[in-house]
């Protein structure tokens, strides 16, 4: 069983206000579950939106200023 996760706690994993997570939940953007009212969301869900997101380092190089 996955653990389910706050918003709060999800704001604080992600290091960003409430508002975030809110905005993800309303658009659709990542699994959440309803327990009666409240809304909780797994915590793989927010494992894979991490990992969708993160954007790997380019392998080209900058030219140097000289």
């Amino acid at each position: 069983m996955d653990r389910l996760l706050t918003v709060d706690q999800v704001a604080e994993l992600l290091g960003t206000t409430v508002r975030f997570p809110r905005r993800l939940i309303e658009e659709r953007r990542i699994t959440f579950v309803k327990v009666g009212r409240h809304v909780r969301i797994p915590e793989r869900a927010i494992v894979a939106y991490i990992e969708a997101n993160t954007v790997a380092p380019s392998a080209r190089q900058l030219r140097s200023v000289a």
